[in-house]
């Protein structure tokens, strides 16, 4: 599962590395309302609830949608500004229609209201939709979704005002340690960019984003199935502090493609690919080769001793051996006449956590 943006015959210059105070602004309150993602910053976050006025912790309560299960759109900007007020205004001057789509989306947890042709602002089969979606994810999400819906400006005023209080409540203290790291990152992208291309420029952002073969578009290593282009656009990479370990996209048609992605931490640990992970739980998932594994982690045995162990044939025994190979499970050494095979702990122990960050990736 991957989302592609193709670039093809897209000038390097329009692949750009900015910082976006807005978008950090979105990752500091993602981290707030989801703590159990991000443990790194467990003490931040609750240093910050307790500061926060009553009235401010019921605004961000009251629109959390924006930011919790996935974040807005608009919260992403395709073209970063230096400050937190030239994004907010960038941010005003997007139509009713599109803001609202937007919000949406995020509030009735899912893209069916992306897709659906007729406007929920002037249509009301579309608008009972939009409401029945959000009162399905709970009696919060339906209030803002009526709110939104009965009055956009006086909802998009409040949403602006909020993000206002959280740069004097946190934000501003906060950025002003982060932007020291976003610029030591960008001038290693950027570098990378100028000097040796797309490819390495990419290959620095994460293990999980490459660019194709043919040049011709950039694969993000994700839980879905999407496309978009950046034709006529470019494509913007914004690096986060707060959003790790999450990599966020924007690919919604009618958007400029947007990539936030996690700054490494002094000494990274490269990202194991969906793929990578599919294929292990693949390869536990047979009774089989479960016991297998049973007997290998009490140390090496070649495919004979295994065989005997369980009362298998050793063409079947190698099958199974063969799978949980290909998964990265087993290593296997020869010594004289046999080959012993291993249990690779590391990747055995890491699954759960492999798994998690492939999920929240």
């Amino acid at each position: 599962m991957t989302l592609r943006i193709d670039i093809s015959g897209l000038p390097s210059e329009r692949l750009r590395f900015a910082a976006s105070p807005l978008a950090e602004l979105t990752a500091m309150l993602h981290v707030l309302a989801e703590p159990g993602h991000h443990p790194q910053f467990a003490g931040w976050a609750g240093e910050v609830r307790a500061g926060l006025r009553p009235e401010l912790a019921e605004r961000l309560r009251e629109a959390e949608f924006l930011w919790r299960s996935s974040q807005a759109d608009f919260l992403l900007p395709a073209r970063p500004r230096p400050t937190l007020a030239e994004e907010l205004d960038d941010v005003d001057r997007i139509d009713d229609e599109t803001y609202v789509t937007a919000a949406l989306v995020t509030t009735c947890g899912g893209n069916r209201v992306r897709l659906a042709a007729p406007s929920p602002l002037t249509d009301a089969t579309a608008r009972e939709r939009a409401l029945d979606l959000a009162q399905a994810r709970g009696a919060r999400q339906e209030a803002f979704a009526e709110r939104l819906l009965a009055d956009p400006a006086a909802v998009r005023t409040r949403v602006r005002h909020t993000l206002e209080q959280c740069a004097e409540a946190f934000f501003d203290a906060a950025w002003t340690g982060a932007a020291v790291r976003l610029a030591t990152d960008l001038r290693l992208k950027n570098d990378l960019l100028r000097r040796q291309g797309i490819g390495a420029a990419l290959a620095s952002v994460s293990g999980a984003v490459t660019l194709a073969p043919d040049g011709d578009c950039i694969i993000v290593d994700k839980l879905q199935d999407k496309a978009t282009a950046a034709h006529g656009t470019g494509v913007t990479f914004i690096p986060s502090v707060f959003g790790s370990p999450h990599l966020v996209a924007v690919h919604a048609p009618g958007w400029q493609p947007v990539v936030q992605y996690p700054v490494a931490e002094p000494s990274p640990s490269e990202p194991v690919s969906l793929e990578a992970v599919t294929l292990r739980l693949e390869a536990l998932a047979h009774p089989v080769r479960l016991r297998l594994l049973r007997t290998l982690a009490r140390g090496p045995h070649t495919t004979g001793e295994l065989a005997h162990t369980w009362e298998l044939s050793l063409p079947e025994v190698s099958r199974h051996l063969a799978v949980l190979r290909r998964a990265g499970l087993l290593t296997a050494r020869r010594h004289g006449r046999y080959v012993r095979h291993t249990l690779n702990l590391p990747h055995l122990t890491a699954l759960g956590t492999d798994l998690l960050a492939a999920v929240l990736r």
